[in-house]
């Protein structure tokens, strides 16, 4: 595993992992769709009645066994950070949000849509500030890379993106099987998400 002492960019990928929690679990609270990966733990963890947190952390952590195995190169602080942080942000903030806001919020079509496309921005704006700090991804982010170049070395004409979907599809299979409920946003997303983050890092890069 890598890791960069390089404190710029640690506090950088660290304050987009806090992002990342903060409207994430607007759009939780929304229900109109959210990335692949935690409609998987979310369902996950609601079957299981633990924490949604600890969930997203034991699944990483199985993917991160396999990583370790494959390919370290995409690992770094950046991981820790994912794995660990942005499942139990995500707990913490829609306690608050539940506490001290009202439900009916997130239940009135009008203030719903405005929320949830407002928190989208901002989650995704997030995942690209976290993904540009060259920090290493989440073992969910590595191992569709990883499978995408050994497999790309054998049939170079295969799309990459074509992976990438197959793999955040699957993981909404999981997901559904689990005892959730994958509706058009979280479709939408599998889509869109991937190249809209990668649209707003080319933003920042540049």
């Amino acid at each position: 595993m890598k890791f960069k002492l390089d404190y710029k960019k640690i506090a950088i990928c660290f304050i987009a992992v806090l992002g990342m929690g903060f409207f994430l679990s607007f759009l939780m609270l929304c229900n109109l769709g959210t990335d692949p990966c935690s409609f998987m733990n979310k369902s996950i963890s609601d079957r299981l009645g633990i924490l949604f947190g600890t969930c997203q952390l034991i699944m990483n952590a199985l993917m991160l066994i396999i990583v370790l195995f494959w390919d370290r190169s995409h690992l770094g602080f950046g991981t820790i950070f994912n794995m660990v942080l942005v499942g139990y942000y995500v707990d913490f903030f829609d306690w608050l949000w539940l506490k001290f806001i009202p439900a009916s919020i997130f239940t009135n079509p009008a203030t719903r849509w405005s929320i949830f496309l407002i928190t989208l921005i901002g989650f995704i704006i997030s995942v690209a500030v976290y993904i540009n700090s060259d920090m290493g991804v989440s073992p969910y982010d590595a191992l569709p890379k990883i499978i995408t170049n050994k497999v790309c070395d054998r049939f170079p004409k295969l799309p990459k993106m074509i992976i990438r979907m197959i793999w955040d599809f699957s993981v909404i299979l999981i997901g559904s099987l689990a005892g959730g409920k994958p509706i058009i946003g979280i479709i939408l997303m599998a889509i869109f998400l991937g190249p809209a983050i990668s649209l707003v890092g080319k933003l920042f890069k540049s």
